[in-house]
């Protein structure tokens, strides 16, 4: 597998309110397009789909591709909880490295109801029943799982390291800023860490807030990878080139450090991460431009870490001194992340990937990071899986 994976086109719809979007068909052929379209490709070129969604019947992706051709091609869907679309976007590059393909498509859409995630089996074992079960001993205070998840691990990070909550805000505030530039967030008014704090409290014992926590969203994105030979011979942007990628899953660790922050993938991300700068030869300090799983700012602050972007324990003064925003050492989320974007969980991983192919390419308008070169991708799913991807600008 020596060949690269050349991010071709990239494309994505506004993301929305669960009940005032598009249905899920008609999001995800349109993001479809806009691919097409960025690449200047038809969908008779591609190959292979990849598509990727949570929620939904099997065989949904063919029904949103049929909107787009019915080309008798191979599509394949594929679910890895929040890090659907990354695994989409992992089983294409792997496709095209081994050049069994020229040119796939992966697509990740999301149509969600309103509220608190929900398990809609309920006549067989959760695949969460281990994870809940440790997070019930640990974290055993009366919110719903996915606040004592996440703020859990916030609150261990607290506990560890001395900070407060307002680091969170800080966090959720600089996500506000970078989202008022982005015309495909759904939230894009800036809020101020102290509107932040003073937002209704969703977990007193781990000072969590409401405006700490991304909100149900719909949406849809696509990206299309080619090898080298197809975009020379189609005269296609090769600008943007996938470097490294890994994906990891949990180990017995998970369970046995009886930690908050390695149960919702601290671990797995630190091995992805260092598996993507050994494979391409680089360091964090190499790195320009970050889109990370933030799905609650507590996270983003873990995975801080966990990506080496600080030192351990030195998130507080990273996000204090500005180092993860414009003007700072690593631009963090530019789109707003998914606590200002929005977090429609099967699109999430390539609206990711769209996002950092307009920042190496300098098309990403008032949000652009200056000659941004190098850019990191992390998208994360309980359950679990982590991809983290690396892409570099070719020239």
């Amino acid at each position: 597998m020596n060949g690269k994976a050349y991010v071709a086109g990239v494309g994505m719809v506004p993301f929305g309110k669960p009940g005032a979007s598009d249905n899920y068909e008609i999001m995800a052929a349109a993001a479809v397009r806009k691919a097409l379209a960025n690449a200047g490709l038809e969908y008779g070129d591609v190959q292979q789909a990849i598509v990727g969604y949570v929620y939904g019947d099997s065989t949904a992706g063919q029904k949103a591709l049929y909107n787009v051709g019915m080309t008798g091609i191979p599509v394949a869907n594929v679910n890895n909880n929040c890090s659907t679309g990354s695994t989409a976007l992992f089983l294409a590059r792997q496709l095209v490295e081994a050049g069994a393909v020229d040119c796939v498509l992966a697509l990740g859409f999301e149509q969600m109801q309103a509220g608190a995630l929900q398990t809609h089996w309920t006549d067989r074992p959760s695949p969460f029943a281990d994870f809940d079960k440790l997070c019930d001993d640990i974290n055993p205070y009366p919110v719903p799982l996915a606040l004592r998840y996440f703020g859990g691990a916030g609150k261990e990070y607290m506990d560890k390291y001395g900070t407060t909550p307002e680091l969170f805000a800080k966090v959720r505030a600089k996500a506000s800023r970078h989202a008022r530039n982005n015309p495909m967030a759904l939230f894009r008014k800036e809020v101020t860490a102290e509107d932040v704090m003073a937002s209704p409290v969703v977990f007193p014992e781990a000072g969590m807030t409401r405006l700490m926590a991304c909100a149900p969203t719909c949406g849809a994105a696509a990206a299309l990878l080619v090898s080298h030979d197809f975009a020379e011979r189609k005269k296609l942007d090769r600008r943007v080139f996938i470097a490294a990628q890994a994906m990891t899953t949990d180990r017995p660790g998970t369970f046995e450090k009886r930690s908050m922050m390695t149960l919702v993938g601290a671990d797995m991300t630190r091995e992805a991460a260092e598996m993507v700068y050994e494979k391409a030869g680089i360091g964090p300090k190499d790195v320009d431009v970050v889109e990370l799983h933030d799905c609650f700012a507590q996270n983003e602050v873990v995975t801080y870490e966990g990506l080496r972007l600080c030192e351990e324990g030195g998130a507080d003064k990273f996000v204090s001194e500005g180092q993860n925003t414009y003007g700072g050492r690593i631009v963090t989320n530019p789109s707003g992340g998914l606590l200002s974007k929005g977090h429609p969980l099967g699109a999430t991983g390539l609206a990711q990937c769209t996002e950092l192919v307009e920042q190496l390419r300098g098309t990403a308008g008032e949000r652009q990071v200056p000659n941004a070169r190098i850019g990191l991708q992390h998208n994360l799913g309980l359950g679990g899986a982590c991809v983290v991807t690396l892409y570099q600008r070719a020239n």
